[in-house]
């Protein structure tokens, strides 16, 4: 299944499970961004995002990232990924518009963007683990 979009990017979904410091793990269905068009549109110009429900970046190989919201119309929360699945960094309540930009210093694999206020609700942290296919877990 795919989602269509403006400018006709289209993205597909997948699942993934972020696990919390206290051993809760929380499900979310989320759009998958990989290639150069889709990481370039991400979530702009969507005026709504479902809870339990956001998107994810691949980036490919690890390096240092940063966002905006440019043309972003949702308030977000950030989580930024290194290759093990490792939360680094959260970033939350993101602005809708601003050009400021957020991230890391360390590099990071991936990005999951999620309704404002989820990260706060849930209880994630640096330190807890996304589990999707893109990570590769330390052993």
């Amino acid at each position: 299944m795919s989602a269509a979009l403006a400018d006709g990017v289209t993205f597909g979904w997948t699942k993934l499970e972020v696990i919390t410091s206290d051993a809760k793990h929380h499900m979310f269905k989320v759009e998958l961004a990989e290639t150069q068009d889709q990481l370039s549109q991400g979530l702009m110009f969507r005026k709504t995002l479902a809870a339990d429900t956001g998107m994810l970046f691949n980036f490919a190989r690890a390096r240092p990232v940063s966002m905006w919201m440019k043309n972003t119309l949702i308030p977000l929360d950030m989580l930024f990924i290194d290759r093990a699945g490792l939360v680094i960094h959260v970033e939350e309540f993101a602005v809708p518009g601003t050009l400021e930009p957020r991230g890391p210093s360390q590099p990071v694999l991936g990005v999951l963007e999620l309704p404002a206020g989820t990260s706060r609700r849930l209880g994630i942290r640096p330190g807890d683990r996304v589990d999707h296919a893109i990570f590769t877990p330390r052993p």
